[in-house]
């Protein structure tokens, strides 16, 4: 399996530069491992501005007395990306271990500078034979002008099951500032023993026909992917997605080559949250035979 990329080196004077070359560089290297029979933080090194907060057990033990999941919450003090920045989040579950990230907050993707420079985030995520990750970040909001590049790359091995999504809301509508400028390339890559799964590319430009076009975005300010990778029935799984779920035709759910992928697109981010929510609901317990333990920070 690919090792985790270490820190990204640090180049103080790169962030007093006007130019593409300006760098404001922060990295998180997590792994999670089974200590005593519990998932532990075996390992939490970070530069710059990126933090997380001590692990919690809200779950507890099952019936059988195994226990639950390890919950963290990813911090980033200054709450969004601004020109220059570069972030890395890198994170890996061994053998047996179970984890939950999430973050406490909407990660935010403000206007570009003057000079146009853009950010970057990357975050790679690997899970080992016997191992299970929910990634579970709250919304992501593009402000108007915001340019940058975001790539998530999953890297699963032998029987690692992983859950995710990523919701994403362009603009802000209620204050009449949609996004109009700017671009923002997002990378989907996600493999097992190092075959390809899912691969995505998808530019958010908006001034590219695709961005209002019926056959790409359609005007839609709001879109979400959830993806479930593990499941032992996946057509059960997508029966009880359609009973359960709010019929509506703002979503859709299929599975290829293993991936269950449930996406939303259309204008209500508050909607496509509560799509992706009720959605885990009902995958977690097919997915790991636990109900969902909401983390506390979603309601605070």
């Amino acid at each position: 399996m690919t090792a985790i990329p270490r820190a990204i080196p640090s180049h103080p004077e790169s962030g007093h530069r006007f130019d593409a070359g300006r760098r404001w560089a922060a990295s998180l290297d997590l792994v999670f491992s089974v200590r005593d029979g519990v998932t532990r933080l075996s390992r939490a090194r970070h530069q710059g501005p990126l933090r997380v907060q001590r692990p919690f057990y809200p779950e507890g033990r099952d019936a059988a007395g195994r226990p639950g999941a390890c919950h963290l919450y990813l911090l980033h003090p200054p709450g969004g990306l601004v020109s220059g920045d570069a972030l890395n989040i890198a994170a890996r579950v061994e053998t047996g271990a179970q984890a939950l990230l999430t973050t406490p907050a909407a990660n935010k993707l403000y206007r570009t500078d003057s000079h146009g420079v853009a950010w970057a985030q990357q975050t790679r995520l690997e899970v080992a034979d016997g191992a299970v990750l929910e990634w579970l970040p709250q919304e992501t909001i593009a402000f108007d002008g915001s340019r940058g590049e975001q790539g998530t790359h999953v890297e699963l091995t032998g029987t690692a099951r992983c859950l995710g999504w990523e919701v994403l809301s362009l603009g802000r509508p209620a204050s009449r500032l949609p996004y109009v400028t700017g671009r923002i390339e997002q990378r989907f890559r996600l493999t097992r023993d190092g075959r390809p799964l899912w691969l995505e590319r998808q530019p958010l430009d908006p001034n590219h026909p695709r961005f209002t076009g019926r056959w790409g975005q359609g005007g839609a300010t709001v879109q979400a992917t959830l993806w479930a990778v593990g499941l032992s029935d996946e057509a059960e799984a997508i029966e009880a997605l359609r009973e359960q779920l709010p019929a509506s035709p703002h979503w859709a759910v299929t599975v290829r080559h293993g991936v269950l992928l449930l996406r939303y697109l259309a204008n209500e981010r508050n909607e496509a949250w509560a799509l992706c929510e009720a959605a885990w609901k009902v995958l977690r317990p097919r997915l790991i035979g636990r109900e969902a333990c909401i983390p506390r920070i979603w309601r605070t």
